[in-house]
């Protein structure tokens, strides 16, 4: 008898010799609007073996519009985003926190979120053999982007204010507060998310990261080892820099974007972390051949695979040609699957 997903995914990330790569398929509603029938066949062909799973929260906090239709959405903490173009989520151009001084009172702290139903999200979890995520997302640094704008934080991270260091403290209460109240339940996994690279290296100074964020990642990777759960974090860019740390902290699984970072460069990890993904959303999925996509992802496998430690992971999201993520899979399953 085959292992079920749940089990291929820890077999993953333990690095013992899973049946076949565990698969997730991340989509935008750019792509369920525009290929409804063929991310239909995916999800029939190539079904996911990672699931998240809702908080059914009693309470809500108060949102207005929708973030992936154009016109304006505001968000749980308050910010306003302007969407341009359907399918993806858009910008905050006038953000709350102008002062640190007389603006922090405009933010909501979305303490709802801590209303989750543990009966509920437990039931939920026992009717899948799925490997299960946490319905929730802590984001310190973009959520500090959205409040303040990038421009503004970047400046403030030179020389940070008592105001906005306290403002950061409580919003780390707040989401260790979010990852215990998950933790408490049968979900396999938490994860957060921050976009910490450009093209070519981190958004600021390693140095600076490690003084002022790496503390909060590993207060919530603590939160879920504590717990008997695996600890997941997404960010997108160039973020090579932090990766030791990282492996360092003892983190399960990192999404990140391995194409712009070189995997020659990524090779010392293999075996140390679950590379969560992905194949080059920008470049590969909406421009090359189905043939340059099989080449992708076995130079991914072959440069880090060691008996697991690699998702089968990407994002059909704005540009991205239907064949070449049905390719990404396909060719997973053939290099991996015994």
């Amino acid at each position: 008898m085959g292992s079920t997903p749940r089990e291929l995914v820890h077999q993953t990330l333990t690095f013992q010799h899973p049946g076949r790569a565990p698969r997730q398929l991340w989509l935008l509603p750019w792509a369920t609007d525009r290929y409804a029938d063929e991310v239909a066949a995916l999800q029939r062909d190539y079904p996911d073996d990672i699931q998240g799973i809702g908080g059914h929260q009693r309470e809500w906090p108060r949102t207005s519009g929708n973030p992936y239709v154009v016109g304006e959405y505001v968000d749980e903490w308050g910010s306003t985003f302007q969407n341009i173009q359907p399918g993806v989520i858009g910008e905050v151009k006038d953000p709350l926190i102008k002062d640190w001084a007389t603006d922090v009172g405009k933010v909501h702290v979305p303490n709802e979120w801590l209303t989750i139903d543990r009966d509920a999200v437990n039931r939920d979890c026992a009717a899948t053999d799925r490997f299960t995520m946490a319905g929730a997302c802590p984001r310190p640094f973009e959520q500090l982007q959205f409040l303040r704008g990038t421009v503004n934080l970047y400046m403030d991270l030179m020389d940070p204010c008592p105001e906005m260091l306290a403002f950061l403290s409580r919003m780390h209460a707040f989401y260790c507060d979010l990852l215990q109240a998950w933790a408490a339940t049968d979900v396999d996994a938490l994860m957060w998310m921050d976009d910490w690279g450009s093209q070519n290296s981190l958004l600021i100074r390693p140095s600076v990261w490690r003084e002022v964020f790496k503390p909060l990642y590993r207060d919530y990777i603590h939160i879920a080892h504590a717990a008997g759960k695996r600890a997941f974090m997404h960010s997108d860019g160039h973020t090579l820099a932090i990766y030791p740390d990282m492996v360092q902290l003892g983190l399960d699984a990192f999404n990140t974007q391995l194409f712009c970072m070189g995997l020659d460069n990524l090779k010392p990890f293999a075996g140390r972390i679950t590379f969560w993904g992905e194949i080059d959303r920008q470049g590969l999925l909406p421009n090359a051949p189905t043939t340059e996509i099989e080449e992708a992802v076995r130079s991914v496998h072959a440069a880090l695979w060691a008996d697991g430690g690699c998702i089968a992971q990407c994002e059909f999201g704005a540009g991205a040609r239907p064949e070449n993520v049905r390719q990404v899979f396909e060719t997973w399953d053939a290099i991996t699957a015994r």
